[in-house]
């Protein structure tokens, strides 16, 4: 009996502890994941934000080409126009810069928190270990202390007598 015991808090502590194990990696792995987004998002702003210069130098051209066609100076109203039009298509770029950096913290934020979790996970799964461990450990009888009457079975005195008392095994030989 005492051997099933330590068996069941042996499973019963090991189980714990794999518990936490495997919630970490479960954590770990959830933090590469937001990493990589992280990854993909900035590649995907690099790519959005030369598309908008790619624009930005197409409208900037027709402009040129327009005003050069209407056979007006490149000077003066049309200059004025074109720098605005510039500074508008810089503006666009940063912000796509900008939205691209909010959601790469983001993921790299998640990514750190999923890690914690991971952490604590195994922090648990240790304290959840060692209240296995005493509670499987405190059920288990001591065989040096023997056996103690319980209230459905008899008192040994009672039935051998009086010498009983003396000598539990008297009343056997």
């Amino acid at each position: 009996m005492c051997t099933l015991a330590l068996i069941g808090t042996a499973l019963s502590v090991g189980g714990a502890l794999v518990e936490g194990q495997q919630s970490r990696q479960m954590a770990d792995y959830q933090a590469k994941a937001y990493e990589q987004q992280a990854q993909a998002e900035a590649q995907s702003a690099a790519f959005e934000q030369g598309q908008e210069r790619h624009k930005q130098d197409l409208l900037l051209s027709q402009a040129r080409a327009q005003a050069g066609a209407s056979g007006v100076g490149i000077a003066g109203s049309p200059t004025e126009v074109l720098a605005a039009n510039a500074r508008q298509g810089q503006l666009d770029i940063k912000a796509i810069q900008y939205g691209s950096q909010l959601r790469q913290n983001s993921l790299t934020t998640q990514a750190a928190i999923s890690r914690f979790s991971g952490k604590q996970a195994v922090t648990a799964s240790i304290f959840k270990a060692g209240g296995n461990l005493v509670d499987g450990l405190s059920k288990i009888q001591d065989p040096s202390e023997g056996s103690t009457p319980t209230a459905s079975a008899p008192n040994r005195a009672v039935i051998f007598g009086s010498s009983a008392l003396n000598d539990p095994w008297a009343g056997m030989r």
